[in-house]
């Protein structure tokens, strides 16, 4: 009976599975890059994760695409210059000041101005 009951809870409870990327690199400066692109890359699926954090498809082809990308010889600016322009800006977990993205940098100042006036 205790088997019984053992076989059943551990069926029943949730299995995760986590995929690691596995990737090899010619030199540690190359990792180094990977590493700093990942983290500055938005997962446009979660939206508020890098594709380093994320475990979405869409952020893991993103990470084999970078990967790739490296291995090809291209530069750091050379893959963000290519995502920005496939993706646009929101691809930028810290996105550029200028006309299209002023409201996503000055939009929480305005709401905070304009939530201290409605106190005041």
């Amino acid at each position: 009976m205790k088997r019984f009951i053992m076989v059943l809870l551990l069926s029943l409870s949730p299995i995760t599975v986590f995929a690691l990327d596995t990737l090899q690199f010619a030199n540690p400066e190359q990792q180094a890059v990977y590493e700093t692109l990942t983290s500055e890359l938005r997962c446009l699926v979660c939206q508020n994760q890098t594709i380093g954090d994320s475990n979405a498809e869409l952020a893991a082809d993103l990470r084999r695409q970078v990967y790739e990308m490296l291995q090809q010889g291209k530069s750091k600016q050379d893959i963000l210059q290519f995502m920005t322009d496939r993706y646009g800006d929101f691809v930028l977990y810290n996105p550029p000041l200028k006309a299209k993205t002023g409201l996503l940098w000055l939009g929480p100042v305005a709401f905070l101005v304009m939530g201290l006036i409605a106190v005041v």
